[in-house]
């Protein structure tokens, strides 16, 4: 009875009111051309976690895509190209993937930096060249730590585990039955 009422209603009111929420239905967001700006910065219509954007990122420029060494200031360049881009989000990404193995590995012998588009820029240079080297010693040295204290530890509780059962060998053997 009153449901169509109630959706007049609605529909007279979203206009009048700037300072309230749009009740709008997603049909006539499409129809009134606001999807393809959502399509366009899907940053601004849900937040996306750091993993899905560099997903994201990787899907649509090359130099994300063959992980090759980014050109200094890209962040700026991802902002210009995708204005609702969250900072913080961003900034995430950029750290999983500049962090990741593959990415240490292309700096570590790395001639050119390169823009979002995969266009070489300028030279990387010897100290950032350490620098991805160094990072990838220390992972692969903490590497070998943790896996040592994971033998050593399994190597003591095997040992543990030979001598409760000598100690019951011992003890049935010497027991009073």
């Amino acid at each position: 009875m009153n449901t169509t009422t109630a959706a007049e209603t609605v529909d007279n009111t979203t206009p009048a009111t700037p300072d309230s929420p749009s009740t709008t239905t997603q049909a006539q967001d499409s129809a009134a051309g606001a999807a393809p700006a959502a399509e366009a910065s899907p940053a601004a219509a849900q937040p996306l976690s750091a993993r899905a954007l560099l997903k994201q990122l990787q899907q649509e420029f090359p130099a994300f895509r063959d992980c090759l060494p980014l050109a200094i200031g890209i962040d700026k360049q991802l902002l210009a190209r995708m204005p609702g881009l969250d900072r913080k989000t961003m900034r995430a990404a950029l750290g999983i993937h500049t962090g990741s193995m593959r990415y240490l590995r292309a700096m570590e012998k790395a001639k050119l930096r390169y823009d979002l588009d995969g266009t070489a820029g300028a030279e990387v240079t010897d100290t950032h060249r350490q620098h991805a080297k160094e990072q990838l010693q220390q992972r692969f040295k903490k590497e070998a730590e943790r896996k040592k204290a994971e033998r050593e530890a399994a190597a003591a509780e095997e040992a543990d585990r030979q001598r409760q059962e000598k100690l019951k060998a011992l003890a049935s053997k010497f027991s009073r039955n």
